[in-house]
């Protein structure tokens, strides 16, 4: 069910451009990402499923010089005692980022509630949001850059839809451009897909142009061999894919964990001291599990002070991370086990809780301390050399109560929220 919250307050906004850049920059570096995964693909078979799809690609070579991101980078506002309080990323999302759709509908709902309280100076101050648009925007720029009026845009959903409506958003966006959209599945593609022989993706008889993953990123999206057959034709095609198989990899926890190495930044931005500044001033503490005296370090850190740490597998949607007391049983498990490299561990955030209520299905309204987690949406389409677009394209404001360690919105833990200006 979709919630919202009553009431919100302020949240700082922070631009993605550099950050589109990074992804880009990782998506061409092959030599980066296959040193990054290395030891995450022997130990956990998902990654190295992709990662087998990646450099199949690479091998054949990629069939589309369009590249389209839609990303979402996620922040919490770390306050520690004493020190000026500053955003921390959580993560980056480069599949599937959700809630575009959605979060362009609740400033108008916190409007009206705020005006229906009496309290319209404040309902003058939530700031305007439309991520639908904006991720709409690149994709027509993405199709319209594919050179084929009767192309469709394919959005690539689950079988069991939980999150239609924010699609459906972005979706009535690109008809408003008189974009034809169709929704298909893993299976529908493996049906009634093939390629021609200048690797243009045909499903059921019409031309893809760009294919918008909303599925995909966890293991039970792919039910079956014939997912993974669906998967490896759509990268294969000429088809603009959001994301392609490198940039899919390039937002994995143990790739986030690698870009916080001392020296890494400087690689992708070697005469931009600035934008490493600005880029690494943005990471938590991030440490890797790998075997060898820095992984071991790693382990005796956490063991010691399990309450300072999150330890993440490389899992997206939700619900995955690991907290507290229950890190020292999982290390304890793999501790002395390559099992160990498929986790990364990360610095605890410590934002400030702030008292307000939360509006959930079947939980009674009551005030509680909350926290609440910035998602930054950017939208960027390149071809070949050339940065066509690359843009900051709205927010997503979450907020859950201060009890619950991880779980979103669609685990029913967390709401959507609006940033209130002062």
């Amino acid at each position: 069910m979709f919630v919202q919250q009553f009431f919100v307050f302020l949240l700082f906004f922070v631009s993605p451009g550099q950050q589109s850049f990074l992804t880009f920059y990782i998506f061409q570096d092959a030599d980066f990402l296959q040193e990054a995964l290395a030891s995450t693909i022997t130990v956990d078979d998902f990654t190295a499923r992709l990662f087998k799809i990646h450099q199949q690609i690479l091998k054949e070579g990629r069939s589309q010089s369009i590249v389209l991101g839609l990303n979402r980078s996620d922040y919490m506002l770390d306050q520690r005692e004493n020190d000026t309080p500053s955003l921390k990323q959580i993560e980056i999302n480069t599949i599937a980022a959700s809630f575009g759709g959605l979060s362009s509908r609740t400033p108008d709902v916190h409007r009206h509630i705020l005006k229906m309280a009496g309290r319209l100076e404040e309902s003058e101050r939530i700031l305007d949001n439309n991520p639908a648009a904006g991720l709409a925007r690149a994709i027509a720029k993405a199709w319209e850059l594919y050179g084929s009026e009767k192309a469709v845009v394919v959005f690539l959903v689950e079988d069991v839809q939980r999150n239609i409506f924010d699609q459906r958003y972005v979706e009535y966006e690109l008809w408003k451009r008189n974009i034809h959209v169709i929704r298909l599945r893993f299976e529908d593609v493996f049906k009634a897909g093939s390629l021609d022989q200048d690797k243009r993706l045909f499903v059921d008889g019409k031309e893809v142009g760009v294919v918008y993953f909303r599925n995909g990123y966890m293991p039970d999206n792919y039910t079956s061999e014939q997912s993974w057959d669906a998967r490896l034709l759509m990268e294969r095609s000429r088809a603009v894919k959001c994301p392609d198989i490198s940039t899919h990899l390039a937002g994995t926890k143990k790739v986030q964990q690698v870009l916080a190495r001392p020296g890494v930044l400087e690689r992708f931005f070697p005469d931009q001291p600035q934008a490493v500044q600005q880029i690494r001033a943005t990471f938590a503490g991030l440490y890797t599990l790998d075997l060898g005296p820095e992984g071991d370090k790693t382990v005796s850190m956490a063991l010691a002070a399990p309450e300072r740490f999150v330890l993440k597998p490389q899992r997206e949607g939700g619900g995955n991370n690991i907290y507290g007391s229950e890190i020292c049983q999982v290390l304890e498990q793999v501790k002395e086990s390559t099992e160990r490299t498929a986790y990364i561990l990360m610095d605890k955030i410590h934002p400030t809780p702030v008292r307000n209520y939360l509006m959930r299905q079947g939980s009674p309204l009551k005030i509680s301390n909350c926290l609440s987690e910035l998602g930054v949406f950017g939208a960027y389409v390149r071809q070949g050399k050339d940065m066509v677009t690359n843009e900051c394209v709205g927010h997503l404001l979450r907020t859950k109560s201060s009890e619950h360690s991880d779980g979103g919105v669609a685990a029913g833990v967390a709401v959507l929220d609006n940033p209130l200006l002062f």
